[in-house]
């Protein structure tokens, strides 16, 4: 369009048209050839300016994005962190227990575990002031004889919950 312009100047300066309707028109011409550049010029300017702010949203964004990705990775580090503590406890208690029930017969052992699965992770509770901790009721008189009556090293169970009861001296009886 420049180029177009420019020639178009050229050859009015040049005298070469001679005719009025001819100079007429060529000055039309270059006037709305000078229009449609200012024109494009403006949206330019305007494409311009979006794309700056364009810009600066995107390196906004790429700062939030690596803030919340720093984020991320420590959470991730911190819950990789806390897996690894949990595994290393649960293979501590693993190994507890392993030891532990290698002194308790096998039968009470199967019971307890068993006991376990039933209840929700917990096959024994403590007898405590009467009262059964795994299902919190209290025992009635007769179930409180039946085990004040059962030999110290028997297996009794709560006939609420159906847990082995650990007797203790805080037990009540």
């Amino acid at each position: 369009m420049r180029q177009r312009a420019a020639r178009d100047q050229k050859r009015l300066d040049s005298g070469a048209v001679t005719s009025p309707k001819d100079l007429e028109n060529l000055q039309r011409e270059l006037a709305s050839l000078a229009k449609r550049q200012g024109d494009l010029e403006d949206v330019v300017l305007e494409v311009m300016e979006r794309r700056e702010a364009a810009q600066e949203r995107a390196a906004e964004l790429t700062g939030r994005v690596a803030a919340i990705q720093a984020k991320v990775d420590d959470a991730t580090a911190r819950r990789d962190a806390a897996y690894a503590e949990i595994d290393a406890e649960a293979a501590s208690v693993t190994k507890e227990r392993e030891l532990t029930v290698a002194d308790i017969p096998e039968a009470l052992v199967k019971l307890y575990d068993r006991i376990r699965a039933k209840e929700g992770g917990v096959g024994a509770a403590r007898l405590y002031q009467r009262r059964c901790e795994g299902c919190r009721l209290e025992l009635n008189i007769t179930e409180l004889n039946e085990v004040r009556a059962a030999a110290a090293d028997a297996v009794v169970r709560c006939e609420n919950c159906g847990r082995i009861l650990v007797r203790t001296p805080d037990s009540g009886l």
